[in-house]
This record gives structure tokens, C-alpha cells and sequence, in this order.
């Protein structure tokens, strides 16, 4: 077991390197196989969270228009309060005093943004408009991958395998 945490923390190292560079998706799945091989390395929560907004803002299913309830990670008919929590528990994970990775701040920016936009009324209207004239097909929302599919697990260890060796830092 020992091992498995030396390299979780090796493996974790590398995913932070990524989020320097913003590579948010690699840098995700490089940080979930670092959970897996240690399920209580401290603090990939928290980067976990960061790259799921940065991968969510950076996924615009309306051209240039932010994808605000994929970045908070809501149904677009989602009630105030639902925001307001959402909100909460992703200020509580990425506040810069909490959460010192690279990133952290702009997706604390991003999900305040996010809640402005869609708390206040008259943003909420232009934005749905907006996003309403790009409509000609389903929109294309980032979600995290879900762990319960069968094929997450081995399609999630081919590409952080791939990402560890593509980086030149394999064992």
C-alpha cells in the first residue's frame, strides 16, 4: 500500500504540473488516477473541482457564450436556491485561501460570474436568448464522467496512461 501512495503523490505532481500549463481535462484524469491508486491523498477534491470549471467554461456550446449552468453545474431550469447552494459548495472548494492550485482563482471567478449571471433576472434573460438562437442542435454540455460505467474505468486508465507517457514521465 505504501507504494501505491508514493506514486499517487508522484502521479498527483504531475496533474498540478498540467493545471500550470491549463491543461484542466488532462490534468483531470491524471488527478483521478491518482485518487485510485490512494483514496485518501489529501486535497484532489480540490483540484478535481478546478478542473471541472475550467473544463466546463472552456466547453462554450453557444460560440462564445459561457455555458454558466454547466460551469456550476446545474439543469438550466434550476431554481434559485439550487444555485445558491451550488454556488456555496463550490466557493467553499475553490476560495483562494483554501485552495492554493493553479487555477483555483479564475474558477472561483468563473462560478461568481456564473451565480451573477444567473441569479439576476434581466442576465438570465439575455443570456437564455442568446443561447437560444445557437440552438439548432443539442447543446454539448461538459459533465464529469460518470465511474459507474464499465467502460469509464478502462477508457480512464488507457488515456492517463497515455498523458503520464506523453509527458515523459513514465516509470
Amino acid at each position: 500500500m505504501e507504494c501505491n501512495k508514493e506514486e499517487a503523490f508522484r502521479v498527483k505532481g504531475i496533474a498540478e504540473s498540467l493545471m500550470v500549463k491549463k491543461d484542466f481535462p488532462t490534468a483531470r484524469r491524471i488527478a483521478l488516477k491518482a485518487q485510485h491508486l490512494y483514496n485518501d491523498l489529501e486535497n484532489v477534491s480540490q483540484m478535481l473541482t478546478v478542473c471541472d470549471v475550467h473544463c466546463a467554461a472552456d466547453k462554450k456550446p453557444f460560440r462564445t457564450e459561457m455555458d454558466w449552468y454547466g460551469i456550476l453545474q446545474i439543469e438550466e431550469m434550476a431554481f434559485e436556491a439550487t444555485i445558491k447552494k451550488q454556488y456555496r459548495k463550490f466557493a467553499l472548494q475553490l476560495h483562494p485561501d483554501k485552495n492554493q492550485f493553479p487555477g483555483a482563482e479564475s474558477a472561483f471567478k468563473l462560478i461568481m460570474d456564473a451565480q451573477t449571471v444567473l441569479l439576476d433576472k434581466g442576465k438570465l434573460s439575455l443570456h437564455d436568448t442568446k443561447c437560444k438562437a445557437f440552438r439548432s442542435e443539442p447543446a454539448q454540455r461538459y459533465c464529469p464522467p460518470k465511474e459507474g460505467n464499465p467502460q469509464f474505468k478502462l477508457n480512464w486508465l488507457q488515456s492517463s496512461s497515455q498523458a503520464i507517457a506523453t509527458a515523459g514521465l513514465s516509470t
